[in-house]
């Protein structure tokens, strides 16, 4: 051990001597680590996928320069308030002692921490003061899921005043993508082919590397569509399925009203994700869910529906405070089954045993779907699966099927020539939209009224491939999914759910004798069963959905399909099956 960093131990915590006496790192931060060492760089950038370790990676290289005497001090940034105080218990168990209660009040900390841990909206309320705390020591400052450096123009230039003068600056995230062009503070950006710059990550973890060597849990989606009626401010009533290709008011409208604590969609598919929720603690007995919701007033709903359901009262969170963070700690040490929460859990709130979701909220950026399903990711041991239940919204259902692609943040909007983006449909209108905003567009803002809505089991979204034919909740085809094991590897899992559709398949008659269905629900059939494959073939191609239909709309002919008939819609889905056999 260095003299500075000897001279800097207090007997009141002995065990600071032992700087780097982590447990054994797994192969990619060791990597990490070896990358940094070589280059000994002042500013660092490590991006690795939600559940990967990023923790354990940034303090180890703390204990590293702490223990050369690089530094003598050590600032934590991270989104919230229950993440400073995550991050001081995991920094003592490596014998670095951090103070997660510091107040830019007293603006003061004892001298047996080692540094302190803020939240990203305490140091833009006071940069100078934070600015002269760096400046006072050397210091390492590990700015946590750093986008969040980039909310707003005087958080980022505040992040700037702070640290700049830091003798070493780590940068970590699981997200390095943001839905706006705000750039991000220390952080390099490079200009790709097409001249846009992009963030340059100077170690990248992804998701599809994490599970191969199994540190995350494969994923599977369970997608929910059904029939939504709601009444909008005109007084007209309006009737959908949520899952079709609608307008953007109209799928946001749907969405919403398929998230009506009111309605029978919620019901259903909380009742199917505890049936999951079941089945997965056969295998892993402390299994937990967690139910993310938009708002406070659906938080609460969706908690007493589950009390109802299970006997069982939930983990309520509903706020970044003290208390809340006590009731994550005692769910996190617990057995209990639920946890209903608005925002706060999404993002790098570590809970382990979290295995089933619910994904009842309208945010729709891909940045807080890729954070709100690493909260089920983290591996503990080979062959636990994830289960996120899903609205049936094309946005959502594209996040899910695109979670292993790596992306950048993009600081310049990609261009597209006129003929190109004459070939965007609504659907991917929508999804551009939808990333621009923290919410569907204007959900909050629209005046309408939820009449009610309904369930249906859509299908099953695993390793980008879908499997499973629409069933009705609570019948034997949808337990049939909801069913599997709660313990099984990928390769398993994908032969179980092929075996799965192929008996689906068999059992379900070839013709149907004809009866009669009125049109407006043969025609809903039709749409849906094209989109279904528009969706698969989109995947196959590595194209836009939208880029799908309007190939086929030259294809076939006939209007946008919202105006087809059901013979126009017939004829695209008889197109659509040729392509995937070769036949133009």
């Amino acid at each position: 051990m260095s003299t500075a960093a000897a001279s800097h131990l207090s007997p009141a915590f002995p065990e600071r001597a032992a700087w780097g006496t982590a447990d054994k790192l797994r192969a990619w931060q060791q990597a990490a680590l070896t990358a940094y060492l070589r280059v000994d760089p002042k500013d660092f950038l490590a991006v690795a996928t939600p559940g990967a370790g990023k923790t354990t990676y940034a303090l180890r290289l703390a204990t590293e320069l702490l223990g050369r005497g690089t530094i003598s001090a050590v600032t934590i940034v991270a989104p919230t308030e229950h993440l400073k105080t995550q991050w001081a218990d995991a920094a003592a168990k490596v014998g670095i002692h951090i103070d997660p209660k510091f107040s830019n009040t007293s603006a003061r900390h004892s001298s047996e921490y080692d540094g302190v841990a803020l939240t990203y909206a305490q140091v833009a309320s006071k940069p100078s003061l934070h600015r002269t705390r760096t400046e006072s020591a050397p210091t390492l400052v590990i700015l946590d899921e750093i986008h969040h450096g980039g909310d707003a123009l005087s958080w980022g230039d505040a992040i700037r005043e702070a640290f700049e003068p830091a003798t070493r600056r780590l940068a970590l995230t699981g997200t390095p993508f943001r839905s706006d062009t705000s750039p991000i503070p220390f952080v390099t950006y490079a200009e790709d082919r097409d001249g846009i710059r992009r963030s340059s990550a100077d170690y990248t973890y992804g998701y599809a590397e994490a599970l191969r060597d199994g540190v995350v849990r494969p994923v599977l989606f369970l997608a929910y569509g059904g029939a939504m009626r709601w009444r909008t401010k005109a007084g007209d009533e309006i009737a959908a399925r949520l899952g079709e290709m609608l307008t953007k008011d109209s799928m946001a409208q749907a969405w919403r009203t398929a998230l009506d604590p009111k309605g029978e969609w919620i019901p259903s598919v909380l009742a199917a994700a505890d049936k999951r929720l079941t089945e997965v603690r056969r295998g892993v007995p402390d299994a937990g869910g967690l139910v993310i919701a938009s708002n406070q007033t659906a938080a609460r709903a969706y908690a007493r529906i589950l009390e109802a359901l299970t006997g069982e009262k939930p983990t309520l969170v509903l706020s970044d405070d003290a208390g809340s963070s006590a009731r994550i700690e005692e769910y996190a040490a617990s057995e209990s089954r639920w946890m209903v929460a608005v925002r706060m859990v999404s993002e790098g709130v570590d809970v382990p045993r979290l295995c089933v979701g619910v994904y009842a909220t309208s945010t729709s950026t891909p940045l807080f779907f890729a954070q709100a399903v690493g909260r089920f990711v983290r591996a503990r041991r080979r062959g636990e699966t994830a289960s996120v239940f899903l609205p049936s919204v094309p946005v959502i259902l594209e996040h899910a099927a695109r979670l292993e692609d790596e992306r950048d943040h993009a600081l310049d909007r990609v261009s597209k020539d006129d003929s190109a983006a004459s070939m965007w449909a609504e659907e991917d209108a929508l999804l551009d939209a939808a990333n621009r905003t923290a919410r569907t567009p204007d959900i909050d803002a629209m005046a309408f009224e939820a009449l009610e809505s309904d369930a249906e089991f859509d299908h099953v979204l695993f390793d980008a491939k879908q499997f499973g034919l629409n069933a009705v909740t609570g019948s034997d085809e949808e337990q049939e999914y909801l069913g599997l094991p709660g313990l099984l590897d990928p390769d398993q899992m994908a032969v179980l759910l092929h075996e799965r559709q192929a008996a689906q398949s068999t059992r379900r008659p070839k013709s149907a004798a004809p009866q009669q269905v009125s049109a407006h629900r043969a025609l809903a059939a039709q749409r849906q069963e094209l989109n279904k494959l528009v969706a698969a073939y989109a995947r196959k191609k590595g194209a836009p959905h939208g880029v799908v239909h309007n190939d086929l709309r030259r294809a076939c002919g006939g209007p946008s399909l919202e105006e087809a008939t059901s013979e126009q819609v017939v004829a695209r889905v008889e197109k659509i099956r040729a392509w995937f056999v070769g036949r133009r």
